[in-house]
């Protein structure tokens, strides 16, 4: 059996293509109705049939990939203001010959635990926070160089050396900063998956991050949740329902969804063997 393969914050996830009925861009255009229920985002209609909408990242990780990406874009902006009002600081105090002072970057040690720490599956946004190190480093390297001839009284040495470090380190970590926000930004295009129960109608629009591939699976393939869910942590009842279970892929597992599940009443759920079998893993 053909499975798709689609991206949800941290996760892949996997539907059986005979389980999709199309995928769409969202264009934020939903119509929205009171509802208790905070991963449902609105209604979509699909060939005229309105069609609830549920955000797979509230469901699946608690918080959607927009919400996150807002918090990491808030982080990047913080720091890059905190940096710069760093510096102002710090320039204001080297230019002032009656000042004396020792370094003190102690506020921006966080930074470094920011950048070494984050983590992504974006290959591009990965190699953009592996760059800040260097210029930071040197950054760092050179403000005590600025000290030391500050305390020495040198004050044109003190000088040339701040605009050293404006003219490259500065303009680096900016630009480092705004690409950063920048693939953020440009890389959160997130679809809609219409699924079916019945190959026809459309059953529940369920919004991703993106496509990632489609492979083969087999029985033997798939490994069951039981044992993983029996010790160790617990999992929604509604969102342990919709997973049947996990997929080897190169690097790490997918997680197999049956949509035809998702949101069922709870006075369905005790037929979970038959949705099992129904669902033609085994």
């Amino acid at each position: 059996m053909e499975l798709i393969n689609f991206k949800v914050g941290c996760k892949t996830i996997s539907l059986k293509i005979l389980d999709i009925l199309l995928t769409e861009r969202f264009d934020n255009n939903l119509t929205t109705l009171p509802n208790n229920n905070k991963s449902f985002i609105g209604v979509k209609d699909y060939m005229d049939i309105p069609t609830p909408v549920f955000d797979l990242g509230i469901i699946l990780n608690d918080i959607s990939t927009e919400q996150s990406n807002a918090q990491i874009l808030k982080q990047l902006r913080a720091w890059q203001e905190k940096q710069i009002n760093w510096f102002n600081t710090l320039e204001c105090n080297l230019l002032n010959s009656s000042i004396s002072f020792s370094k003190n970057d102690t506020e921006l040690q966080d930074f470094v635990l920011f950048y070494k720490e984050f983590n992504t599956d974006n290959e591009d946004l990965k190699l953009t926070m592996s760059r800040f190190d260097e210029p930071f480093q040197t950054l760092l390297e050179i403000v005590k160089e600025a000290i030391t001839a500050h305390s020495k009284k040198n004050h044109q040495q003190v000088a040339a050396l701040l605009e050293k470090i404006k003219r490259n380190s500065l303009i680096q970590l900016e630009r480092l900063f705004e690409s950063a926000k920048e693939q953020i930004t440009l890389d959160y295009k997130p679809i809609i998956i219409f699924t079916t129960k019945d190959g026809l109608n459309p059953h529940v629009g369920l919004l991703v991050d993106k496509v990632e591939d489609n492979i083969d699976y087999k029985k033997e393939d798939i490994k069951p949740l039981d044992k993983l869910t029996e010790i160790g942590f617990d999992i929604d009842p509604q969102t342990k329902n919709m997973m049947r279970g996990l997929i080897k892929l190169a690097e790490k597992h997918s997680v197999l969804i049956d949509p035809s599940v998702i949101f069922k009443p709870a006075q369905l759920e005790e037929h979970a063997s038959e949705k099992t079998e129904a669902y033609g893993l085994f």
